[in-house]
């Protein structure tokens, strides 16, 4: 038996707190490595102790095996958790970390190596007797042989890379005149993204559900399933909402798929936590899609459902002890249903973002529960996943874990980055949601022609901002005349222009009276929108930090409000808002489509340049593609004409907003 006193994890964010949590319930002390712009993420404060490995990007640091093992020699560590993401399922760092006398917190080398070939992994399960779709995983792949594997599999398919995962390097085909540009493009994208350009072809299951089972497998034959999670709300085959169990599944076909993905773990000699992922169709047929040989970003749900602790089991199983639960024993009680909380733009096609995170404040209901790994005043990079946060609800019945997860997302408030929250309230209280209709292909479907609509600031949500721009919650001294006749008594108006997104409203703010003064009891004020009228406010400070009691019409409601030089965000019950005093000077993004100038999209690193000075191109026409947050980015020409300048190079790291190139008229 391999004890384990100390603990490195070799991740950061939400898991390595996660992580960390268990570890320290069980005595066991924690490590952890961070990047120099991680130096003061919660994981790092969490930790016994810590080791610096590098640079932010994750090529410097979160991947770079020597300095990890190091860390771990270093501090005196005999496990690595890898978490998942990263070197998760590197079968060299696994083999390196045993090499190193370090146990490797998950499977053996051998069933990482398996698996992580998804041809190899399909051939396995096949052999295995494990359900599988049709497709195509030979070795030769010249055009005529893919074409006619094509046919006779049938469209639509899937090209999909051998390695890796996560929708990278994955196409869709739907006639034979696709099938050529699809194959190359997804094996360029799995050869940047995976160092394999190496693809197959299967059968697209349209319609399907994404169905997932979690095994864990002891050194002592204990081999067991602890249900499934259903994981079909996805956009860009990124998952968004994940339940357990799922409502398409009963207890026959629960046994059914059970079964077989114990099949799958046993036929490869599986050992700790592991996910058999299927696709399931309407007839109730399900097919083998992939083994993710980690822990999995949505185990809290299948936590809450067996009232077991997943990471506590992978521990257990490191150190060579028995599985705590035979099958007989499982049992699944209520429902969960966990949110992921993204940086990113649901309404500019889900890009992802970066900013200071200002303001944190997590939910707290006893029907809830918060993985996170940011703190206030955090900024969000763009070397990182864009997850922020897991939000989980749980309840007896599924109606009550819809319930508890709208809390969720509702009272955990983040202001100052961008993030999905408003789109997983409106997902989440939507009647497809509710009456579990949504598949793997329903939002991308839904959205191919047009995102969701943006939601539009309330007139109390520009009133409260417009207070805020006036220095009202702030201390009496630090309050901001700005020349305009702005006091902190008295019946005196104020001006404020504020913009949010593409709506600009004029506002009036006129003091009529403060009573005890603000800080100590209410105050009142007058606030005149633009095409809304005139609402009468008291103010009132909240019993939260930051939160601010606003009564109009005799309703009192509370916001969350931060101020930092021209700009206000707002929270409005789960909508956050954005609100800029706009300045006299044009800003950069301000620059229109006719100034030749194209930017990048967001912050990142730049993996490749299709043009070059003097290139002729066409409006819409891909210039460059930037790498951020896992997912590559299309920068485009806004207009034709002919390549004047090109300011970016393969491998440069560049800023949000940056000049990629500038385009004449040809």
């Amino acid at each position: 038996m391999s004890r384990i006193d100390v603990l490195l994890v070799a991740n950061r964010g939400e898991i390595a707190v996660r992580v960390m949590r268990t570890a320290k319930a069980l005595g066991i002390a924690t490590v952890a490595v961070y990047s120099e712009a991680d130096v003061d993420a919660p994981h790092v404060a969490m930790a016994d102790r810590a080791v610096c490995i590098g640079p932010g990007a994750v090529g410097a640091s979160y991947l770079v095996q020597d300095r990890i093992i190091e860390a771990a020699l270093r501090t005196g560590a005999q496990a690595v958790h890898p978490g998942y993401g990263f070197l998760s399922e590197n079968a060299g760092f696994a083999e390196r970390c045993a090499a190193a006398g370090l146990v490797f917190v998950g499977p053996g080398v051998e069933a990482i190596r398996l698996m992580g070939d998804k041809v190899q992994a399909k051939l396995r399960m096949i052999a295995a007797g494990v359900p599988t779709a049709p497709g195509y995983h030979g070795s030769t792949h010249d055009a005529a042989q893919l074409a006619a594997e094509a046919e006779r599999i049938g469209f639509p398919l899937l090209v999909k890379a051998s390695s890796g995962g996560g929708g990278r390097g994955m196409r869709i085909v739907r006639s034979a005149a696709e099938l050529g540009a699809a194959v190359a493009s997804a094996s360029a994208e799995a050869a940047s993204a995976f160092g394999s350009g190496e693809v197959f072809l299967e059968k697209l299951v349209v319609g399907a559900r994404h169905i997932e089972i979690q095994v864990f497998c002891d050194a002592h034959g204990g081999a067991i399933h602890l249900g499934e999670r259903e994981c079909s709300v996805q956009r860009r085959h990124q998952k968004i909402i994940e339940e357990a169990p799922s409502p398409a599944v009963d207890a026959a076909l629960r046994a059914t798929m059970g079964a077989a993905a114990v099949a799958a773990a046993t036929a490869i000699g599986y050992l700790g936590a592991g996910t058999v992922e299927f696709l399931l169709d309407d007839a109730r047929n399900f097919y083998f899609l992939e083994m993710n040989t980690r822990l999995q970003v949505e185990h809290p749900v299948t936590e809450c459902v067996t009232g077991q602790d997943l990471v506590a089991w992978q521990l257990r199983v490191a150190q060579g002890g028995r599985l705590p639960l035979a099958q007989s024993e499982v049992a699944l009680t209520g429902w969960a249903i966990e949110a992921r909380l993204y940086a990113e733009d649901p309404y500019a096609g889900f890009l992802p973002q970066t900013g200071d995170v200002l303001r944190w404040r997590p939910a707290t209901a006893a029907c809830t529960r918060v993985d996170g790994g940011i703190h206030e005043g955090q900024a969000v990079s763009p070397f990182y996943d864009p997850m922020l946060a897991k939000l989980i609800g749980t309840g007896t019945t599924r109606d009550e874990a819809i319930r508890a997860v709208r809390t969720a997302v509702r009272t955990s408030v983040v202001l100052g980055v961008t993030t999905n929250r408003s789109f997983l309230m409106e997902l989440l209280g939507s009647e497809a949601f509710a009456r579990a209709e949504i598949r793997t292909d329903t939002l991308d479907d839904r959205f191919r022609d047009a995102l969701p609509p943006r939601p539009l600031p309330s007139p109390l949500a520009w009133a409260v901002a417009a207070l805020g721009r006036c220095g009202v919650f702030e201390a009496p001294a630090a309050v901001d005349t700005r020349g305009e006749g702005w006091r902190s008594s008295g019946d005196y108006p104020a001006h404020v222009e504020l913009r949010c997104d593409e709506a600009k409203r004029a506002v009036q703010v006129t003091t009529r009276g403060l009573g005890r003064g603000f800080d100590r009891g209410s105050a009142r004020y007058d606030v005149e929108v633009q095409g809304e009228g005139v609402l009468a406010l008291s103010l009132r400070r909240g019993q939260a930090g930051g939160q601010i009691a606003v009564e109009s019409d005799g309703v009192r409601r509370w916001f969350d409000v931060v101020v930092r030089d021209r700009e206000v965000f707002v929270d409005d019950d789960g909508v956050a808002h954005a609100f800029v005093e706009p300045g006299p000077v044009q800003r950069a993004e301000d620059d229109g489509p006719g100034d030749g100038k194209v930017r990048t999209p967001m912050g990142g690193r730049v993996v490749s340049v299709a043009v070059a000075p003097g290139d002729a191109v066409e409006r819409g026409q891909t210039l460059a593609v930037i790498e951020a947050m896992k997912m590559e980015h299309r920068v485009t020409a806004t207009c034709s004409g002919v390549v004047q300048t090109l300011a970016v190079v393969v491998g440069a790291q560049v800023a949000a907003r940056s000049i990629v190139a500038t385009i004449v008229s040809g």
